[in-house]
């Protein structure tokens, strides 16, 4: 080999340990723009980490506040209820005039307002989750379990039930459903059979 292929000339050698110098710069430098980007990287899950678990703790806090306000407007609520109810019985009787009867409109108002519904009304299908059944008796004029009379009536705010609605409840007069629909089962000629031997 020639002296200047192995570098053999003294100026070459600093320029090959220049060339060396920046080469090592570079790559130390490369090593550093490296861990600095999975330091941000690291920086920036973290921030996502922390910023989900703030909008999860915002979420809890305001269902948790929308439940504490739903309890403390459901127990007043629950606690004007007998005062609803004589006004109901005043209303049957007539006695519901002048100024009191527009303090009771305003107060079922306000009450409606806060989401107390009333239910329960003659003639509607018993049913014992909505009802509470206080007397029974059985009727020709029904095809199904009925509340006949609103002894008391049910309040219920949204979907929650503060008290069942009190209630007279007819069942169909026993046989009248199980006699008619055999029969209706049977053939003519079965019938017919069953009316000649008897």
């Amino acid at each position: 080999m020639t002296e200047k292929a192995r570098g053999g000339e003294p100026g070459d050698d600093s320029a090959e340990e220049a060339v060396l110098k920046a080469a090592e710069e570079a790559v130390a430098g490369a090593d550093e723009l490296a861990s600095a980007k999975r330091e941000a990287s690291e920086r920036t899950a973290d921030l996502q980490r922390l910023q989900a678990e703030y909008q999860n703790y915002r979420k809890r806090v305001e269902r948790d506040r929308l439940t504490v306000r739903e309890i403390a407007v459901s127990n007043i609520l629950e606690s004007l209820i007998p005062v609803l109810d004589d006004i109901g019985r005043a209303r049957e009787h007539g006695e519901v005039t002048g100024g009191f009867k527009s303090v009771a409109e305003s107060l079922e108002t306000v009450v409606a307002k806060l989401g107390l519904q009333q239910f329960g009304k003659e003639g509607e299908a018993f049913d014992p989750t909505l009802h509470e059944a206080l007397m029974h008796s059985y009727s020709s004029d029904v095809t199904e379990d009925t509340c006949v009379q609103i002894l008391q009536p049910g309040y219920r705010i949204g979907e929650r039930i503060i008290r069942p609605a009190m209630v007279s409840v007819a069942e169909p007069q026993p046989g009248t459903q199980t006699t008619s629909a055999p029969d209706a089962d049977k053939p003519e000629s079965a019938k017919g059979d069953g009316a000649a031997d008897s």
